[in-house]
């Protein structure tokens, strides 16, 4: 996660701590609408920006801002793209499943599975690793934090086990189970406990326990590979004034935490049928929705409340040179993916105005510095 990722993190997380209201019914969006809005998240600063929104049967795929900065080939509908910690989601799912099949539980320690592995970890369950209560310090804010580092080490290979080693050589934030503290030490801690479980990669039970049976053929864990391949526009940082194309990237630093390639279209798919009750049995359902404290954050999922009263489900993503929301309602139906493309200026506030014009009725007011959820 590069520097302004982290920085909207921090200072942006207000959104998912308002408190639960009853969700009102709203008018679906006209297509107008969210064309105005995937134009703006253009017009504020992303060379790129691509959506599918459905609302019942009804889908809209829309597409805004070129493929590569200095070209005119439009950005594809269809593009693949790197959705950051929406992956968070993935990895939860398939360690609920474990829960569900009786393979794991969530107050285990994470000492039973992974011992010796982290200070104080039989004081640390998988519950607060899911639902970031741990404590633990968060590895990725020493690690390509700049603009500069992220050029550097961008095809550099970190195991699990040296992500871990960062995060434990600093001090934990506080005693497990006492407060809420995002940090992406513990999916990577989650995914080597599901790696120990099954005896197969993180990447393999994702693909047999949520792609292959939801045949999300545009989805992938790309493992050391530097590629998007398919159909994709390209993501930037900006280095001394200038674009540098991040598109090629290992992105092994967010192994379990943010390193799936992906489509609105796929998004929504398993967004559709993890919140419909078709991936967790209802028990771990609840269990992924249940917050903690006053984050809004379950077990990777986040819940957050829309200026107009509406609920939604779903999870930000950032990685450099993309970001992702995929928020959902699943008692109506609407399910809302989108990707932008970064380069100099994070358009976060016309992302939460696309977002708000899917799930609000017109003329909601939206967007501003201090109502936007956490892109993390």
């Amino acid at each position: 996660m590069d520097m302004k990722l982290q920085r909207i993190g921090v200072v942006v997380l207000a959104l998912a701590l308002v408190t639960s209201v009853a969700a009102p019914v709203s008018a679906a969006p006209s297509a107008g609408s969210l064309r105005d809005e995937i134009d703006a998240v253009v017009a504020d600063g992303a060379p790129s920006s691509t959506l599918e929104f459905r609302d019942g049967s009804r889908v809209e795929r829309l597409a805004s801002g070129v493929v590569e900065l200095g070209r005119s080939r439009p950005a594809p509908v269809d593009g693949r793209f790197r959705i950051g910690s929406v992956t968070k989601t993935f990895t939860s799912t398939v360690a609920l499943q474990l829960v569900g099949e009786g393979r794991i539980s969530l107050d285990d320690s994470v000492e039973r599975w992974l011992p010796g592995t982290v200070p104080n970890g039989g004081n640390i369950t998988l519950r607060q690793l899911l639902n970031h209560t741990s404590g633990l310090y968060n590895y990725t804010d020493d690690t390509l934090v700049t603009p500069e580092q992220v050029v550097r080490d961008r095809y550099k290979r970190w195991t699990p086990r040296q992500l871990v080693t960062l995060a434990t050589s600093r001090d934990p934030l506080f005693p497990p189970g006492t407060a809420w503290s995002y940090s992406n030490t513990n999916y990577v801690l989650i995914g080597l406990v599901i790696e120990r479980v099954t005896g197969r990669s993180l990447g393999a039970e994702i693909d047999r326990r949520i792609v292959g049976p939801l045949g999300l053929w545009d989805t992938e864990v790309p493992g050391n590979s530097v590629w998007i391949t398919g159909p994709h526009a390209h993501g930037y940082v900006q280095v001394d004034g200038a674009p540098v194309d991040i598109t090629a990237m290992n992105v092994s630093s967010s192994y379990a935490v943010g390193d799936i390639i992906s489509t609105t279209r796929d998004l929504n798919t398993f967004y559709a049928a993890l919140l419909g009750g078709r991936l967790l049995k209802p028990a771990q359902l609840a269990a992924m929705k249940t917050t903690a404290f006053d984050s809004g954050y379950g077990l990777g999922l986040s819940k957050v409340a829309l200026p107009c009263g509406a609920e939604i489900w779903g999870h930000t993503g950032g990685i450099p040179g993309y970001l992702t929301f995929s928020f959902h309602q699943p008692e109506t139906g609407r399910y809302f993916s989108l990707s932008a493309t970064t380069y100099a200026v994070v358009p976060d506030v016309a992302l939460f105005n696309a977002l708000t014009a899917a799930f609000c009725p017109a003329g909601t007011p939206a967007g501003s510095s201090d109502r936007l959820p956490a892109i993390v």
